[in-house]
């Protein structure tokens, strides 16, 4: 017997209605991309090796999907190499590709491979998948879509700012309220690094500090002396575990703990800017947050650093997130091009919204009236009139098959049912020599027999 198909674990199939929910997420965040004057770009699916590599710090390289060259790979590989069982030493010479991890790096080739045809500041949207070997879970896939929207070219803060507009446009716009824009600097980071002498160990540092809300205090400090952080510099970190309050009192306690780092009070003044700019202009329904333990794995932030928590309640991780990076195009060989840009997680999203119950009612409404086919000249008439309700933009269907018998009309009409065809037309040798349709409520059971024109008005 045949094995049952099945699909790679962290990937997955979409149904009709999934598919409508899915893409009615990511219109929403289309169309606010395109009101803040965001253009689309795309890129390719995969990569030069050598493109993503190294760009992500040692655990996103490690999610990296490579791509096996093609052909007979292993003859390039000596006994020797071979025998040494390096994956560092072989890889580079069985694979010269990969899939992409995010879209931000592909982003920053593009500027750079485009530069002399890009009017700078360059503002584009991205909606596209990308992939990461990681442990599938609940609301974290091998394969999913990111929808970005980045600027490069300009490093003032009002881009920040416009940022926090745009996550609250979009949330705004999906009725996705409560919603929290949690938001740091990488300078505050690096400034912390630096009084508490960890300056040669600012990745290490702040990889575990990232993970406080995940693994709690206890496990962040002990991750922390695992890396060669001193118990002294552990112990002046303590005022960050319990930092509470607002966002000014957060930044009075910053300052008192910064007042020794110049970068470290660079990082205070810009989130004083970006705070008091939105202050000033309101937010719809987002709530704009300090939160000094975020810091976000990747390490080409510089500046403020995003992440987009669920409404409380909603067991779920962040659902977008961002930030600075003054010189992302560098890694190319464009130097002093700043950019900030952010990301929106469709599936997380997608997941967040099925539980509060929030897309609308009518999103996965397909067809909206079946004809029942009772034969060739029925069936002919009857494609006449489909024909000119799809031109007036109705939703419309002719079953390809005739129903001979009185069976096969309850097969067509249960066909409709498990659609959730909401109308039937029954075109009868009646109906046809009369030239008018019976027009039937599949919820309520009600028939009338109508005229084209009032069949129209009927279904509009």
């Amino acid at each position: 017997m045949a094995q049952k198909p099945s699909i790679p674990k962290g990937t997955r199939d979409f149904n009709a209605e999934e598919v409508a929910k899915r893409s009615y997420i990511m219109e929403t965040i289309k169309e606010q991309f395109q009101v803040f004057g965001f253009q689309p770009i795309e890129t390719p699916s995969f990569e030069n090796s050598e493109t993503l590599m190294g760009k992500y710090g040692d655990e996103g390289d490690r999610l990296i999907f490579k791509i096996l060259n093609s052909g007979e790979f292993l003859k390039k590989i000596s006994d020797d190499d071979y025998n040494q069982k390096s994956e560092s030493l072989i890889t580079p010479k069985i694979s010269e590709k990969a899939l992409r991890y995010d879209l931000t790096v592909p982003f920053a080739r593009y500027v750079v491979q485009h530069q002399n045809d890009i009017e700078f500041p360059f503002k584009r949207y991205q909606i596209q998948p990308v992939w990461r070997a990681d442990r599938p879970q609940k609301g974290r896939f091998r394969e999913f879509f990111q929808c970005d929207a980045d600027v490069v070219g300009s490093k003032s803060l009002f881009q920040e700012v416009e940022f926090v507009q745009l996550y609250d446009a979009v949330f705004s716009a999906l009725k996705l309220e409560g919603v929290t824009i949690k938001i740091n600097n990488r300078k505050i980071l690096s400034g912390i690094a630096e009084v508490i002498g960890a300056q040669d160990k600012l990745i290490d540092f702040t990889v575990a500090l990232d993970k406080l809300d995940k693994i709690g205090e206890e496990k962040v400090k002990e991750e922390m002396r695992g890396k060669g952080i001193s118990e002294d510099g552990i112990t002046k970190l303590q005022p960050l575990f319990t930092l509470k309050g607002d966002f000014g009192n957060q930044i009075e306690s910053l300052k008192s703990i910064l007042s020794t780092s110049e970068i470290g009070l660079k990082g205070i003044e810009e989130l004083e800017f970006i705070n008091t700019a939105i202050s000033n202009l309101k937010l719809k329904t987002a709530t704009l947050q300090l939160d000094v333990t975020l810091a976000r794995g990747l390490n080409y932030y510089t500046g403020a650093i995003f992440e987009v928590s669920a409404p409380k309640g909603v067991k779920m991780g962040s659902i977008g997130g961002g930030g600075r990076y003054d010189d992302l195009t560098g890694i190319f060989g464009l130097k002093d091009m700043s950019g900030v840009g952010i990301s929106f997680g469709l599936d997380r999203i997608y997941l967040v919204l099925e539980e509060l119950n929030l897309f609308p009612s009518t999103i996965a409404e397909s067809t909206k009236v079946l004809f029942i086919n009772f034969g060739d000249k029925e069936a002919m008439f009857s494609l006449g009139a489909v024909t000119k309700l799809r031109q007036a933009h109705i939703k419309a269907e002719l079953f390809p098959d005739a129903a001979i018998s009185g069976k096969q009309m309850k097969k067509q009409m249960n066909y409709a049912n498990r659609r959730n065809i909401p109308f039937v037309v029954i075109m009868g040798e009646e109906e046809l020599k009369s030239e008018v349709f019976t027009l039937k409520n599949m919820a309520s059971g009600e028939q009338h027999k109508v005229e084209f024109d009032a069949l129209l008005d009927l279904l509009k």
